[in-house]
């Protein structure tokens, strides 16, 4: 099986999307093609038909890919646990809370689900596009990691860089990407801008010099869209006020420490006439229309958080007034 990998300068500079939307490419050129994420860190999972539990990216990138998400695409899933630490899925499986240490101890072992995850893909698929995970220049992780330039590296991947243009200083990111991954740099074959608005030749310019002094080519620049819908798999882009317009329905979900799911609340995210936000605050509850109570990975511990915080007697008087 042949590989593609997309790495990024940094989270959330758009490696789901880029996947997502080569593995619908080479769908449609007629490649039996799959999505690969050797370690993904999510609160939001996936349930396969198999029973296993993957990151939510994978089974998106799968279905833009036209197969079935298995375990293999994801065999190694982070789901932070607060103070308890970080519950281990190993293809697809719980395999107990850890602490980083521990889990680090654990790493042979994650590592050896990740190649059999390969094999199993090797199986049934032409192409496998790939996806690392934040940025391939945490130098401090460098020994310890099992998802960047380990995995370029073992299956001797080409890497398409990825950098984020929207978030400001794109060029330096890149650069700076290259220059911190030393001799893992070879793997680097090219990059990509993602996310820009505006005149594409304005950036002819910086294109052209970023070329020169890494000696790579930029292959494309890709438009900024809010219009994909797509799901977050953690809180980082969820967290945010959305406001409705016109005559609407105030909805408050109550930030709880240990929230998990964030996705269920995604289809009133999409609603015109609805005023959503995550809160805690007194005046948000007894001013909402309507308050959710979301789902926890700990419901005593969050259920205790609140009464700590008095926020269940906020609650009751919210209920008392109708």
């Amino acid at each position: 099986m042949k590989g593609i990998m997309v790495q990024g300068t940094g989270s959330g500079v758009g490696k789901t999307v880029i996947v997502a939307a080569l593995c619908r490419y080479f769908s449609r050129k007629g490649y039996r093609v799959t999505p690969f994420k050797a370690q993904n860190m999510a609160l939001n999972s996936y349930i396969t038909k198999e029973g296993a539990e993957i990151g939510r990216a994978q089974a998106l990138q799968a279905m833009a890919a036209g197969v079935e998400p298995t375990w293999a695409m994801n065999p190694v899933l982070l789901k932070a646990s607060g103070p308890l630490g970080t519950q281990v899925i190993l293809k697809g499986r719980p395999v107990g809370t850890m602490k980083p240490q521990e889990y680090y101890a654990f790493r042979q072992k994650a590592w050896q689900a990740v190649l059999e995850g390969w094999e199993a893909l090797s199986r049934e698929f032409d192409i496998a596009i790939v996806e690392g995970a934040g940025s391939p220049a945490e130098i401090n992780l460098r020994d310890v990691e099992i998802v960047n330039m380990a995995v370029a590296k073992e299956f001797s991947l080409p890497v398409i860089l990825v950098g984020d243009i929207d978030r400001g200083g794109v060029f330096a990111s890149l650069y700076g990407t290259l220059a911190l991954l030393e001799e893992d740099a070879r793997y680097i074959k090219a990059l990509l801008i993602n996310k820009f608005r505006g005149d594409v030749q304005i950036l002819r310019p910086g294109i052209k010099e970023i070329e020169n002094k890494t000696g790579r080519p930029v292959i494309g620049v890709v438009p900024y869209t809010d219009t994909l819908l797509l799901e977050e798999e953690d809180s980082f882009g969820i967290y945010k006020q959305k406001t409705g317009t016109g005559q609407t329905l105030k909805v408050t979900v109550l930030k709880l420490p240990l929230i998990s799911n964030f996705t269920d609340f995604l289809p009133l995210m999409y609603e015109d006439d609805i005023d959503l936000v995550f809160s805690l605050k007194r005046e948000d509850i007894l001013q909402a229309d309507l308050v959710i109570i979301p789902g926890t990975k700990s419901t005593i511990r969050d259920l205790e958080f609140l009464k700590s915080h008095g926020i269940d007697e906020t609650l009751k008087e919210a209920i008392s007034r109708g």
